[in-house]
């Protein structure tokens, strides 16, 4: 049996973009970013969008769904880390300031 290759990448699309929740989730549960990286996801949403840019202008249904949900997983994930960096710089800022000069 001969798979149509858009089944192929109607397939692919869902395996890839699936592979984003459990990360997704699992941030949301620990509320700890620490461990990924604000340049590979920043690199990594760019270049998602750019596919989802790719396959609007080719009507490509896989690439623009698959595109589409993953950048809207993978910005979840980006936001939660600039959040928790932010939080970071703001918790640093303020115990300085709670420092008295002998």
């Amino acid at each position: 049996m001969i798979f149509d290759a858009t089944v192929i990448g109607y397939i692919a699309a869902v395996c890839t973009t699936c592979s984003f929740i459990p990360q997704v989730f699992h941030i949301l549960k620990s509320k700890d970013t620490r461990s990924i990286s604000l340049a590979m996801y920043s690199i990594f949403v760019l270049g998602v969008f750019l596919w989802f840019v790719y396959g609007v202008s080719v009507q490509d249904w896989p690439v623009i769904i698959a595109n589409a949900v993953t950048l809207m997983l993978a910005s979840i994930i980006l936001t939660l880390k600039i959040r928790d960096l932010l939080k970071a710089k703001l918790a640093v800022k303020g115990n300085n300031g709670d420092k008295q000069l002998v």
